[in-house]
């Protein structure tokens, strides 16, 4: 029995202009990419990645602080308050050299599993 559009939410169309779940493993790497730039605090951080993708891709509040503590613990990110002379305190991130080095090694790492799916995405002979 063959299934319609309707009935296989593997045919049916996003309502996003891509899978966002694909992202979710490069969250480390996104904001490493973002802190190579210079140090900066939360919500700074996240209007940077909403603002790069005109908005098509916002990463949740709770995601990007489990990111931060997660890339503090191992050493990739250091954390320190800021002052309080614009307004409330604020913790601001800054990237290690070990988080240097980890980004370039993810970013080598995509652009070869982005070679490999191209590769496959794109087979001669594949019937349509």
């Amino acid at each position: 029995m063959a299934l319609n559009n309707e009935d296989n939410p593997v045919v049916q169309a996003h309502s996003e202009p891509f899978a966002s779940d694909l992202l979710r493993g490069h969250t480390d790497t996104i904001v490493l990419a973002v802190l190579r730039r210079g140090e900066s605090y939360g919500y700074e951080i996240y209007k940077t990645i909403r603002d790069a993708t005109g908005g098509d891709y916002e990463i949740k509040e709770a995601t990007l602080y489990a990111t931060f503590r997660r890339l503090v613990k191992d050493g990739l990110v250091e954390a320190y308050w800021g002052d309080e002379t614009q307004g409330g305190r604020r913790k601001y991130y800054r990237v290690t050299e070990a988080g240097r080095a980890v980004y370039h090694q993810n970013v080598a790492d995509w652009a070869a599993t982005q070679r490999i799916i191209n590769t496959l995405l794109n087979l001669e002979g594949a019937s349509e």
